[in-house]
């Protein structure tokens, strides 16, 4: 019973801290500067790593399913397996798992310890909310890097399927082959549901993160805590929202 009472009080803190955050909406303009910060540590720092991954994801995918499909004949599919599954599930999933690794155990970590030591206090003191100084620069700022990041992570995760696909002895196929099956079996649309999902996933991740950063209690033995809840809970809503979000675009 326990649990479950958390689990509703912690739903229910999240959506009030999301309305919150909205009402300070206008003012973004004035935090410019703190919209460029969060852009710049959402987007900029994580897109190597993005890079690396997307690169062997898509090459894994392509080894897999070229291994598979030479016993059927059908290896020249491969561009559109690749294409595919990196566009709609693959691309949209790891990079909300690496925003939850990455840059949102990090946005907890900051406002844990601002909550211990007594800083959020003193922004209420002053009667500068929270919702709008530290948490909407940062929602924004996922709202318009998180896209990019999927686009990139598909982008790459296609060369990577089409480097293997060429340079495997068992599959070679020639990349001109591999992007042909890739746009004869892809839609504006399949790209498209993956931004969406990338888009609900990162916003989800990094209001999740804020909340628990905004909830902490106790002392700096705390924040550890609230950085490991935040990255489990993250992880979780990930795949739950894959499901619906999945059902609600198909």
């Amino acid at each position: 019973m326990r649990q479950l009472t958390s689990i509703l009080e912690g739903i229910g803190s999240t959506v009030q801290l999301f309305l919150q955050a909205m009402r300070y909406a206008g003012t973004l303009p004035r935090q410019s500067a703190r919209f460029i910060d969060q852009c710049y540590m959402i987007g900029y720092s994580t897109l190597p790593i993005v890079a690396i991954l997307s690169f062997f994801i898509g090459s894994v995918l392509a080894l897999q399913a070229g291994y598979s499909m030479q016993n059927f004949g059908a290896k020249q599919f491969i561009g559109s397996l690749v294409g595919l599954s990196m566009a709609r599930e693959l691309g949209p999933v790891m990079v909300a798992i690496l925003l939850a690794g990455r840059v949102g155990s990090a946005i907890t970590a900051e406002l844990a310890s601002m909550k211990v030591y007594q800083e959020i206090d003193a922004l209420e003191t002053m009667n500068i909310p929270p919702a709008r100084m530290l948490v909407l620069p940062r929602l924004a700022a996922t709202l318009v890097m998180v896209p990019v990041l999927a686009i990139v992570a598909n982008l790459v995760g296609w060369f990577g399927g089409a480097v293997i696909s060429k340079f495997v002895h068992f599959i070679a196929i020639d990349p001109e082959g591999y992007f042909a099956a890739l746009r004869r079996f892809m839609e504006f649309k399949d790209v498209l549901n993956g931004l969406i999902k990338a888009e609900v996933f990162g916003f989800g991740v990094v209001l999740v993160c804020c909340n628990i950063g905004l909830r902490t209690r106790g002392g700096p033995r705390e924040i550890g805590a609230s950085v490991t809840r935040a990255v489990v809970v993250s992880l979780i809503l990930i795949l739950v929202l894959d499901y619906f979000v999945t059902k609600a675009l198909m």
